[in-house]
């Protein structure tokens, strides 16, 4: 495993124990997320802000990835997006989701400056409009 594959391994690691400060810690101060929409969203303050609200609604939020490969400090990671969608905490079964996914993470040093998501949100979108009902 290269040395920018083990960095986004880490990442990856502290998504699913959700860390929200010990994956700040893992970004650039100017690090950047892009959502599946192409939404970005710049620097480590607002991501904190955004993990958190994530991971609150997301209580079980995990990604499996099982593949990473790198090209120099570009690491690509295949597998797969899980969770369930609980705004009051509580985690039903009608409430969950799972699908395949990709991500793109850029590597600067030891953080990453750049996440990626790729995954079709579409079931996720169907879970949020009919818990909004």
């Amino acid at each position: 495993m290269t040395a920018a594959e083990r960095t986004v391994a880490e990442f990856i690691e502290r998504i699913n124990a959700h860390d929200v400060a010990g994956l700040c810690e893992r970004m650039t101060d100017d690090h950047r997320f892009t959502d599946a929409t192409g939404s970005s969203f710049q620097g480590r303050d607002a991501m904190r802000a955004n993990w958190e609200e994530y991971l609150r609604m997301m209580p079980d939020f995990r990604i499996a990835a099982t593949t990473l490969f790198a090209r120099g400090k570009v690491v690509a990671a295949f597998g797969t997006a899980s969770g369930t969608y609980a705004p009051d905490g509580k985690l039903t079964d009608a409430n969950r989701w799972s699908m395949p996914a990709a991500w793109r993470a850029v590597v600067r040093g030891s953080k990453v400056a750049e996440w990626q998501v790729f995954v079709d949100n579409k079931p996720v979108y169907e879970l949020l409009a009919r818990a909004s009902r």
